[in-house]
């Protein structure tokens, strides 16, 4: 099954906002003299493609044995049979976070690890996972 990242508006204005001052900056930087605009875009266009990837290429799959995440250029996976819990409605700041949106899942595997993710549908990726594996515990 595959469920495509929710998108917060705070993330995208965060972006907006980062892609408008990096224009800005260049626009009225000394940079645009010249010559040196051509390093100016050589560096803003990489870091604002890089950020869209992100916006748009966040998606997770589950399987019967693994949950599949990605998220612009980060990609991995977890066994089913390592998670342990799912805190649901809840942001985490910090660690690894392949998501766009806040109030979505963290979901916590092996002995420490955990990762935030922001489905589409909380409950609905909640009861796909139950489905594979119904010892999961849900707060």
């Amino acid at each position: 099954m595959n469920f495509k990242s929710r998108k917060d508006p705070l993330f995208l204005s965060a972006l907006l906002v980062l892609i408008f001052l990096f224009i800005l900056i260049g626009v009225f930087s000394d940079s645009g003299k010249e010559t040196g605009w051509y390093w100016y875009v050589l560096g803003i266009t990489p870091t604002s493609i890089l950020f869209l990837w992100f916006f748009f290429g966040t998606s997770y799959s589950l399987t019967s044995s693994f949950l599949n995440y990605k998220s612009g250029p980060l990609k991995g996976s977890i066994p089913l049979e390592n998670i342990r819990e799912i805190i649901k409605n809840k942001t985490l700041w910090v660690g690894l976070k392949p998501a766009t949106a806040r109030k979505g899942l963290i979901i916590k595997y092996n002995a420490y690890d955990e990762i935030y993710i922001s489905p589409q549908d909380n409950e609905e990726f909640i009861k796909s996972i139950l489905s594979y594996k119904a010892d999961i515990k849900i707060i």
